[in-house]
């Protein structure tokens, strides 16, 4: 019977190619070839014959149930929405403390915090290094007394928190722990996320202090004090955002961050820890571009190739640690400065791409945001963005609605074939941190972001308002800026606790985590005590700096 039926679908296949065929004489298709992000073609149309290997229990199966392909819950959205974590920081912990609680008063159900410049990558307010950036792309946070205020009359046991930090991750993952404590919050208690995510900053975004190496130490060191301390608090976010923002197509983010992934469960086993336990505390941070169809398969297929990997490759007998759990945010990198408000419509049709790929929670980008940091205005235009797909549009009340469309399956399938071609050539390569230092991660990321700049430039692409359907005048727009009058505020504020808090104790505590990095111990027991002193985070990390060392990148050509 199913032979009998493939044949008919061949013989009608036919048929209607035949009828194309007179059709294009008339009305030719708008474009020579139609192609993925990742190169290959796109059919006009897909049947059975494309997904005819497909085995339901073995690739799909069941929500909450391995490969978990149609997501990681049994019931998904039917029992609870993702969490509405909008990306938020500015100026000072007072500013945005305001901006938090704003937020949280219109219905956002988790924060995530935006660090400035010299946050991220060590440096005080006052030092040289940070003249100009304080408070500019996020909040400035020096010590303890700024976290303080920062999460002031913020329940940290009630409100989940994701930090966008990495090299200095385990210092601010610190500070929250001690807020939580003078909020009477045990650490336990605590839920959230650190990004903690280094090897992509080597590759895509740049705000690295160690080389690979030791940074990969601090790391488990994390891992090993969050498993016994943090057991709801995800210890790494290990993120493809910012890799496909500097150029990656769709599957080189899916193969390089779980490449990423691979190195980092490799280097917590090697130092003794158990995957079923750490591999708990893992989450993965997603873009969600301007291709909804293949966006919807990017998802799914990482979350099939993910559970695979850590089934067979790292054997995990827990199923938690097998489940790929998500944030995704909207594209920056496709937002335009010329008419911003299009940026709506695109943010609305990338979130509802990463709600059908299922993830687990969600930023939405700000209209403004090619212009500058968003305005109170467009940060709530942002969230009702979300609030309406989950309450409005109907696509939560059943899950993984795409399941089963020829082209989502082949996509699916496609994607995860292309993301393990790559895993396996950086395995070649002798790992991701061998894979980064010769330039191959870079280079194929390089080499995608051209051929996609190309393609806007020569309109086989097209960005509406910026290569088609421009306009000569807009207007004028509100735009948020950072009073530069903050920048001295900040750095008086720091003078002030320099001058009244136990030095002779901050320096005993430095001294001890020196001791600690220079022995190999885990640095986090000791971080925690500097930052309990009111210890600065430009002198913790120039502590470790001391000792680990700091890297240069070298140039790819």
């Amino acid at each position: 019977m199913a032979e009998r039926e493939d044949k008919n679908l061949i013989s009608e296949k036919e048929k209607w190619q035949n009828s194309v065929n007179k059709a294009l004489s008339k009305f030719p298709e708008r474009k020579e070839k139609f192609e993925t992000t990742y190169g290959e073609e796109l059919k006009r149309i897909y049947t059975p014959e494309d997904i005819e290997n497909l085995n339901y229990s073995k690739d799909l199966g069941f929500p909450g149930q391995y490969p978990f392909t149609r997501g990681v819950q049994p019931t998904m959205y039917r029992g609870r929405f993702w969490t509405m974590r909008q990306y938020a920081g500015f100026a000072s912990a007072e500013e945005s403390n305001k901006r938090y609680k704003y937020l949280l008063s219109q219905g956002q159900t988790g924060l995530s915090v935006a660090f400035d410049l010299p946050t991220q990558i060590g440096y005080d307010s006052d030092d040289d290094m940070s003249d100009g950036e304080v408070g500019k792309v996020g909040v400035a946070i020096d010590s303890l007394e700024d976290m303080e205020i920062l999460f002031n009359e913020i329940p940290l046991d009630k409100v989940s928190v994701s930090m966008t930090i990495n090299s200095t991750a385990s210092v601010l993952l610190s500070m929250l722990i001690a807020v939580a404590e003078k909020q009477g919050v045990k650490p336990e208690q605590l839920r959230g996320t650190i990004q903690n995510d280094i090897l992509k900053e080597y590759i895509a975004r740049g705000t690295y202090v160690f080389p690979p190496e030791p940074s990969m130490k601090v790391i488990v060191d994390i891992f090993e004090y969050g498993s016994k301390n943090l057991p709801k608090f995800n210890l790494i976010s290990i993120s493809g955002y910012h890799i496909r923002e500097a150029g990656a197509n769709a599957a080189q983010e899916v193969a390089f961050t779980l490449a990423d992934g691979i190195s980092y469960v490799d280097a917590a086993i090697k130092a003794g820890l158990d995957v079923d336990v750490f591999g708990n505390n893992l989450s993965f941070f997603f873009n969600a571009h301007n291709n909804f169809l293949e966006e919807i398969a990017k998802f799914r297929a990482a979350r099939r190739l993910w559970a695979k990997i850590m089934k067979n490759r790292f054997k995990a007998k827990s199923e938690r640690a097998m489940k790929l759990k998500f944030h995704t945010q909207t594209a920056g990198s496709t937002l335009t400065a010329q008419q911003p408000m299009n940026n709506v419509v695109r943010v609305a049709l990338q979130a509802l791409s990463a709600v059908m790929g299922g993830t687990q929670s969600l930023h939405t980008n700000s209209y403004d945001e090619a212009l500058g940091l968003p305005t109170e205005e467009s940060a709530t235009i942002a969230l009702r963005t979300q609030q309406i797909i989950a309450y409005e549009s109907g696509v939560t009340n059943t899950i993984d609605p795409f399941a089963g469309s020829y082209v989502i399956e082949k996509l699916t399938n496609d994607i995860e074939e292309q993301a393990m071609n790559y895993i396996e050539k950086i395995d070649e390569m002798g790992g991701m941190v061998k894979a980064i230092e010769n330039g191959y991660i870079q280079k194929e990321i390089l080499n995608s972001a051209y051929d996609a700049q190309l393609k806007i430039e020569n309109k086989e692409d097209i960005i509406i308002g910026v290569n088609k359907f421009e306009t000569d005048h807009e207007p004028p727009r509100e735009i948020l800026k950072v009073n530069p009058e903050m920048e001295l505020k900040q750095k008086e504020k720091l003078k002030k606790l320099r001058q009244n808090r136990d030095n002779d104790l901050v320096k005993k505590n430095l001294d001890s985590l020196k001791n600690a990095a220079k022995n190999n111990e885990n640095v986090m027991p000791f971080i925690l005590e500097c930052v309990k002193s009111y210890a600065t985070l430009g002198e913790i990390t120039n502590v470790l700096r001391e000792i680990y060392g700091e890297f240069n990148e070298s140039v790819i050509l």
